[in-house]
């Protein structure tokens, strides 16, 4: 399925950004990405169906520039495998047709769950993060998100373009716009974001366009070590926080250890405070996907066919042009 033909004749984008590692070829992710989505309304909201099928699905795609990072580094990868397990994952989840079966007793039953991740990187983020450590230990374990923060390199200068050029365009065109960033791809939005509000070349034109909703999912934004590298962290009151986000939706899986700090609206309740954005809601879910036979709570796929994604885009689908902060109950 191309691009074209996920996208329908709506106003309303749907705007994605992935995370960091290896990924399949873009046309692949979109395909999976999508059909996560649309899975997740079909069970939950079949009422909203087609109006989910008539909004503009776009992807901001930079794992080419992950793959050079990694490969440099003796990595190697499988798309073959890769988009086949996906598949996997997919397919078993599509199979659960009650949203209330997406609870704690299914996610202990998962093999291979683990919450010893989530647990050291509780402990050991905070003090890394006090000894100066954290990027160190990004090096290590996460080479392409370490090269972000990396002065010398230009990655971060390409993969915000990538977010920009697209985000820009539907803001351009007057979308009514959700932003979807998973994983590490949410700090890339959030430093996006905050270009467009204070940039000097930018913020003339954009600072008071807005996204309606931004969801992040296994979001590293609450690390006090990333929180201090992000774009405007220096600077005080209004010019810290992007200015161009109506309502935030944090969707944190347990034992993810990328989201290990999984509650947002404690960090950027300034954003609140000085009247910014209108809401930062916190989610706490199960990730009930399998990756290669062992439970995988970071996956992607897990993320976007979880009944709480599916919520949050249906208040979205039904929400009028003036738009009231989605429910945050089911």
């Amino acid at each position: 399925m191309t691009l074209d033909e996920l996208s329908g004749p709506s106003n309303r984008s749907l705007l994605l950004i992935h995370g960091r590692d290896f990924k399949p070829h873009e046309d692949a992710y979109m395909d999976l990405t999508m059909a996560a989505l649309r899975a997740g309304i079909e069970r939950d909201f079949p009422d909203q169906l087609d109006a989910f099928d008539a909004v503009r699905k776009h992807l901001a795609w930079y794992g080419d520039l992950n793959a050079e990072i990694l490969e440099a580094h003796g990595k190697s990868y499988d798309e073959k495998l890769d988009i086949g397990d996906r598949r996997n994952v997919l397919t078993s989840l599509r199979g659960i047709k009650a949203r209330k079966r997406f609870g704690i007793r299914q996610y202990d039953l998962l093999p291979g769950k683990s919450a010893i991740p989530e647990a050291i990187a509780d402990i050991v983020a905070p003090l890394f993060g006090a000894l100066g450590l954290c990027v160190p230990l990004l090096r290590l374990l996460c080479k392409d998100f370490a090269r972000y923060f990396d002065p010398k390199s230009d990655y971060a200068v390409k993969v915000r373009q990538r977010l920009r050029d697209r985000l820009c365009e539907l803001m351009d065109r007057g979308d009514r716009i959700v932003l979807i960033s998973h994983g590490t791809g949410s700090v890339i939005a959030y430093d996006v974001l905050w270009q467009l509000s204070h940039d000097p070349d930018l913020k003339e034109k954009y600072h008071d366009m807005k996204i309606e909703v931004w969801v992040t999912l296994g979001s590293p934004l609450g690390d006090s070590s990333i929180q201090r590298r992000l774009l405007g962290a220096k600077e005080k009151r209004h010019a810290k926080f992007p200015e161009n986000v109506l309502f935030w939706h944090n969707v944190a899986a347990e034992d993810d250890f990328t989201c290990h700090d999984n509650t947002l609206a404690d960090d950027f309740k300034a954003m609140l405070q000085q009247r910014m954005i209108s809401a930062v809601h916190d989610y706490k879910i199960f990730n009930l996907a399998v990756r290669y036979g062992k439970s995988n709570p970071h996956s992607s796929i897990g993320y976007f066919i979880h009944p709480r994604v599916s919520k949050i885009l249906s208040d979205w689908l039904q929400s009028g042009d003036t738009d009231a902060a989605p429910k945050s109950t089911f």
